[in-house]
């Protein structure tokens, strides 16, 4: 294919008809019939639901076309780079500022740099506007009596069971706290560098509308859009409202990279070791109870001591204690049972010396690991708890193993964090929203942009059976 002005085997300029078969396939159009109308200087598309979105040094814009005219169920999603932004002046004399995008224009197998203007033709009997600038930048003449002298096209490309083989623009959010943090920045920087639009949504600032007929999130005074994908990045003080929003979500068609479910589950650490145990997932040998009468056998359960106490909605290493002696232990069972807070004993791993293994796992694959090791004095393998990160190679086993937590949780992304013991690996936690800066830096994979690509596979393009109905179906 050649970007050359086009001639017909007579070496004789292209003849358009005054209508015509055309396709646009950079934006997924592969079949849209367009007026050639020399009276018009620039040529145009219709457009709705137009949004800017990118950056100062590339902005872009995301578009949705209807083809058909009068078929408001079938449409199609685009995205473009913006060229510019110019007032145009229609034939009956209004004036409307226009996005003008640059795009390739199919004819008879060639592929045709050409300049669109973005507009709503919805009272239009054409979805697309073929002006001037472009007929002169082909070198092609009209013939204003005869019409469609091109191959002809078909709208089937639209209603069958295969749609265009075209990657789909997004709209994304992301719930998170604080938008500035690494791994909000680098999540939202893989989104937009695939050309998505994302938007960092506060999640304790979104309030619910909560009804049958049309269940909403609202923000700032206002219902938000209906996003294709919510990615939840929930805080652990923020759990229980941040799985309201989550759920709030769910019931408006978005799909949700992890469920409010599986967020909730791995939230509860005793919760998510019943569930891991369920499924024959090796951990430590972890002991509950209710009482302080039964102190002493749920040490005992646990091998004695030292042993590593635990509250059950801890984070970050924050709640967890190695106690040396039964003495020890005893006494902070009781401090935190004089909280009312609720904890767990668990086994205490000598041998993993105060390390441990972050398995990333997107999916059904760990995409990077790490190794974190406690810093001198500790036990704990928390970088928040100023341990470091190390690159680390682990086994098909190890490998395993993390992939089976997360999806015993339910989880499409998590940190799944493994002890290496004398009788092999043993999970420790499944987190549901990992951090990302330890893992990119220590592992060099950028698993921001793999948690984008997952998404895009877990989507495909639909035509929409209503208005309310969502653009995109999950990938089951």
């Amino acid at each position: 294919m050649t970007d050359a002005p086009l001639n017909t085997s007579l070496n004789m300029p292209l003849t358009f008809g005054w209508e015509e078969w055309l396709g646009l396939p950079d934006l997924g159009l592969p079949a849209i019939k367009a007026k050639v109308d020399t009276g018009a200087r620039t040529s145009s598309l219709h457009a709705v639901d137009i949004e800017p979105f990118g950056t100062q040094s590339r902005p872009r814009v995301r578009f949705v076309v209807n083809p058909i005219a009068g078929r408001h169920d079938v449409e199609v999603v685009c995205s473009a780079d913006i060229i510019g932004q110019r007032e145009v002046t229609s034939s009956n004399g209004e004036t409307e500022l226009r996005y003008f995008i640059e795009t390739r224009l199919d004819v008879e197998g060639r592929l045709i740099p050409i300049e669109v203007s973005l507009t709503n033709r919805e009272g239009m009997a054409y979805r697309m506007l073929l002006g001037r600038q472009a007929l002169e930048s082909m070198g092609a003449l009209v013939d204003p009596v005869r019409s469609q002298i091109l191959p002809p096209r078909s709208y089937e490309v639209y209603t069958g069971s295969e749609a265009p083989a075209v990657r789909r623009p997004l709209r994304i959010a992301l719930l998170t706290q604080d938008a500035s943090n690494y791994s909000s920045r680098a999540i939202i920087d893989a989104a937009q560098s695939r050309d998505h639009v994302i938007e960092a949504i506060t999640t304790s600032r979104c309030y619910m509308n909560i009804n049958v007929l049309r269940p909403e999130v609202h923000y700032d005074g206002k219902p938000l859009p209906q996003f294709d994908v919510v990615i939840p990045r929930i805080g652990v003080p923020m759990t229980s409202y941040g799985l309201a929003v989550v759920r709030q979500f769910e019931t408006t068609g978005a799909y949700c990279l992890n469920r409010s479910n599986a967020i909730a589950a791995s939230r509860d650490k005793l919760h998510a070791l019943q569930v891991l145990a369920r499924k024959g997932i090796p951990m430590p040998v972890t002991a509950f109870a209710k009482s302080p009468k039964d102190t002493d056998y749920v040490v005992d359960l646990v091998g004695g001591a030292p042993l590593v106490v635990k509250l059950t909605k801890g984070a970050q290493g924050r709640g967890v204690v190695l106690a040396d002696t039964r003495l020890a232990a005893s006494s902070v069972i009781s401090a935190f049972r004089d909280l009312d807070a609720e904890l767990l004993t668990q086994e205490f791993i000598k041998e993993a010396d105060g390390e441990d293994l972050r398995c990333f796992v997107i999916g059904h694959k760990v995409v990077a690991a790490m190794m974190r090791r406690a810093k001198i004095g500790d036990f704990r393998a928390n970088l928040h708890q100023g341990g470091d990160a190390l690159s680390v190679d682990i086994s098909p086993e190890e490998a395993q193993i993390a992939v089976k937590a997360a999806r015993a949780l339910g989880l499409q992304v998590a940190g799944v964090d493994i002890l290496r013991s004398k009788t092999g690996p043993k999970v420790l936690e499944v987190n549901s929203s990992p951090g990302l800066q330890g893992i990119e830096k220590a592992s060099g994979v950028k698993v921001a942009d793999l948690i984008i690509g997952h998404i895009e596979g877990r989507m495909r393009p639909i035509q929409r059976l209503g208005a309310k109905s969502p653009r995109l179906l999950r990938r089951e």
